[in-house]
């Protein structure tokens, strides 16, 4: 990383660890804004539930870096809220936040409209309050949507579980999950897929559920994984995440489990490198940024881990965790990556230009083969 002179008037919400509330991102190197994607174009996500379920919280907090105490004074949504999400390359997308009281039989709402170009639904019940009464709405909300565009992604946000205990989280998954089977068998749609995720602002279970969304709606994800193994293997990697540094979301990581801790402790170490870059790293004149071409950050644990953070691009990091014997090594692990790197700038080129049928299998499979080719070098 590279420091420079102080940013004067940098501004702080207070909170520790928190961003910047001026932070954001800067067109994608290349673009101009007459190339960027209309809002018409960018997959759009849903977030559903009943009244007071936590919805414009999780917006809040994920995409507007709101700390989840302020999130208490947030007054319930009366309208649809739409929300652009302009993070990064591959994170771009409209996020539509519903209030609780619509009327799904409401002739005033145009549902074919809404749902047509709906990417991912997100419904999230309140795991504190009686949800029987949410999980009615859910089935409304999934039979009524999945007839008019079955390819929607149905996911759902069991909320609020940072006040229960690991095995009432785990009972009313369960119970959630068997109870909503047995409404959609019982409507005539057990074709449909749902995946149930536990969550709270409080923790990163939020951030980690929203990757697995963002994840669904990327069409490069395959050649993204593909080339985050083929850097671990040549590179005695365990684990690595390709970050949206402001959104702490992961838009791909390695084939291997994500554990949660190694999750955190990398949120973490993108928390302390954005806080430094934005006090020593910018220059007055400059245009915030998340990184630039020179940050990179490496902390090592006392357990013998270390973490280790490279710029990709000013969108993107990369965040390894690797044992520190294997570090010693760190000249190909640098050059490894800068192959990483080239491979990913060529995904960003492919999706720049025009698609046409058959266009994304071959980027992807032409992303992987010149990363594999590189990285044996």
């Amino acid at each position: 990383m590279s420091y420079q002179d102080e940013e004067e008037g940098a501004t702080f919400d207070g909170t520790a660890g928190s961003f910047p509330k001026d932070f954001g991102y800067g067109l994608f190197d290349g673009e101009s804004e007459g190339t960027s994607s209309s809002s018409d174009q960018k997959p759009r996500i849903l977030l559903m539930g009943l009244r007071r379920s936590g919805k414009s919280s999780i917006q809040k907090v994920v995409f507007h870096k709101m700390s989840p105490n302020e999130t208490l004074f947030l007054e319930s949504t009366n309208k649809i809220v739409k929300d652009d999400i302009n993070n990064s390359s591959f994170v771009q997308f409209q996020i539509w936040d519903f209030p609780g009281q619509i009327d799904f039989f409401d002739a005033s709402f145009d549902y074919d409209m809404i749902f047509s170009g709906c990417g991912a639904l997100i419904f999230v019940i309140d795991a504190q309050d009686d949800y029987i009464d949410a999980l009615h709405k859910l089935n409304l909300t999934v039979t009524k949507a999945y007839k008019i565009n079955p390819s929607i992604k149905f996911e759902v946000f069991i909320h609020k579980v940072d006040g229960l205990g690991d095995d009432f989280k785990m009972e009313s998954q369960r119970d959630i999950h068997q109870r909503t089977a047995d409404d959609l068998n019982d409507s005539g749609y057990d074709q449909i897929h749902l995946s149930f995720h536990l969550t709270s602002i409080y923790d990163h279970s939020i951030f980690e559920a929203f990757s697995k969304v963002v994840q669904k709606l990327i069409p490069q994800l395959p050649a993204l994984e593909n080339l985050l193994n083929i850097l671990n293997t040549n590179s005695a990697i365990e684990k690595s995440f390709l970050f949206d540094v402001v959104s702490k979301i992961y838009i791909a990581t390695d084939s291997t489990p994500v554990d949660m801790q190694s999750y955190e402790l990398c949120c973490d170490m993108i928390d302390v490198v954005i806080d430094v870059s934005w006090i020593y790293g910018i220059k007055e004149e400059q245009e915030p940024a998340a990184l630039d071409d020179q940050s990179s950050s490496l902390i090592k644990l006392n357990n013998g881990t270390v973490l280790y953070l490279r710029e990709v691009n000013k969108f993107l990091a990369l965040v390894c965790i690797l044992r520190e014997d294997n570090f010693e090594q760190k000249g190909i692990i640098d050059y490894n990556f800068l192959c990483f790197r080239d491979a990913i700038q060529r995904v960003f080129e492919l999706r720049n230009k025009n698609n046409s049928p058959g266009t994304s299998t071959a980027s992807n499979v032409a992303v992987t083969n010149t990363s594999n080719d590189e990285s044996s070098s």
